[in-house]
């Protein structure tokens, strides 16, 4: 064969091989990393779009915890990952917008070694209470509250988290004086917040409204903009701290680095999931989340925006985790 040939056939291999890389993708099982303990709704989450996305793709969708650190330990993992498509996890408003503005050194880069695929859904924060707690809205916790400084505590779900940052938040604005209680996830402070060993949590909806409905804990606010729409009967923070507003999200990533064919393919596989009338019907009604604008453009205009929100509560919070 001439040499020019040669040549041309050899670019046109490699023209051709992202194409074929893709169409041979996924032959094996792929792994979906939550940096965060079981129980939470990071978890809850997660697994509901795992399972459906395992059957569009024809392989496992294998759900593996990393919690710790804030998110910190799972997100690493993700950004470190062969960037081959078979890893991807969950990123959220921790991962993407609070931890780099509480940590002046964070062990993956959320802009250069993550490739956000898409949205999954927001939400808003819900403040509960343990049932014995003598307080029945956001008004008479401050005032008990303002009666014995430091005495109360809430818990989160790690220091740095949203549900820890809606605190503090809480704290400055509505001037009182709380004591942070941080576990490694929300399945556990669920658990002593209805023992009555912590008194209050800024819980993410999904994880909190099932123990507020089946009578666990009472439920006191949400930490949106406006009433949540499947449960319009709790109030919001803001109705009684003017400009109080707390909002998450939970969206897919995967290392970056992975070839665009493979990404487009996830891509275009979770929106397929996040279509599903049933899924939305419990993502809403169930879990108290709000259905989202699918893909990687989407995600990437909310991050911005997140971060924009954020940025002057975390500030005023005065929160550093160095």
């Amino acid at each position: 064969m001439p040499r020019r040939r040669h040549v041309v056939v050899g670019m046109a291999s490699l023209l051709a091989a992202p194409a074929v890389h893709a169409q041979a993708w996924p032959q094996k099982p792929l792994r979906w990393i939550v940096p965060f303990v079981p129980g939470g709704g990071t978890d809850t989450v997660s697994r509901l779009v795992a399972d459906p996305l395992q059957r569009i793709l024809g392989q496992q969708v294998l759900v593996e915890n990393k919690g710790g650190a804030g998110g910190n330990i799972g997100t690493t993992e993700l950004a470190r990952a062969a960037p081959d498509g078979y890893t991807v996890g969950l990123i959220s408003v921790a991962s993407h917008t609070l931890n780099p503005m509480l940590y002046s050194r964070l062990p993956y880069d959320p802009d250069r070694d993550i490739a956000p695929i898409s949205l999954l859904a927001t939400l808003a924060n819900l403040l509960g209470a343990t049932p014995s707690l003598p307080v029945t809205d956001v008004a008479s916790l401050i005032q008990l509250a303002k009666k014995e400084p430091g005495k109360y505590a809430y818990a989160s779900s790690g220091p740095g988290t949203s549900l820890h940052l809606s605190g503090e938040m809480f704290k400055v604005m509505a001037g009182v004086d709380l004591l942070h209680v941080p576990y490694r996830g929300a399945g556990a402070a669920y658990n002593d917040l209805a023992s009555g060993q912590v008194h209050l949590m800024f819980g993410n909806l999904p994880g909190m409204l099932p123990q507020v409905r089946s009578g666990k804990l009472r439920g006191l606010a949400v930490t949106g903009p406006t009433r949540f729409r499947a449960a319009p009967e709790l109030p919001t923070v803001g109705e009684t701290v003017p400009g109080f507003v707390a909002t998450s999200w939970y969206g897919m990533g995967a290392p970056a680095g992975v070839p665009e064919p493979i990404l487009a393919r996830l891509e275009a596989a979770v929106t397929e999931v996040l279509a599903n009338k049933d899924l939305q019907e419990r993502f809403v009604n169930e879990l108290g989340l709000d259905v989202v604008t699918p893909g990687r453009k989407a995600i990437a205009e909310h991050i911005a925006a997140d971060r924009k929100l954020w940025g002057p509560s975390v500030k005023a919070a005065g929160v550093k985790l160095d």
